[in-house]
């Protein structure tokens, strides 16, 4: 199994902005992704369908590992 960490800012910023958000969602979209995409400053953003949120698209953005979530927000312009 797949150990993920999680950035100060995503603990600590993230999280007490977006309170609703688990981690085990941003584990799961990276895990079960529907696009990935490399982002600049070495960071890679996933987007993934999470039933929870009403089946909204959650991206989920990580450090060059792809194990380090630093951030995470529902995606409403997401297109396939």
């Amino acid at each position: 199994m797949t150990e993920y960490k999680f950035t100060r800012y995503f603990e600590n910023e993230v999280l007490r902005k977006r309170p609703y958000l688990q981690k085990k969602w941003c584990i799961h979209v990276i895990e079960n992704p529907i696009h990935i995409d490399s982002q600049e400053l070495n960071r890679y953003r996933f987007w993934g369908k999470i039933d929870e949120l009403d089946g909204k698209i959650l991206r989920v953005v990580t450090l060059e590992d792809k194990k380090t979530i630093h951030n995470a927000f529902p995606d409403r312009r997401f297109k396939k």
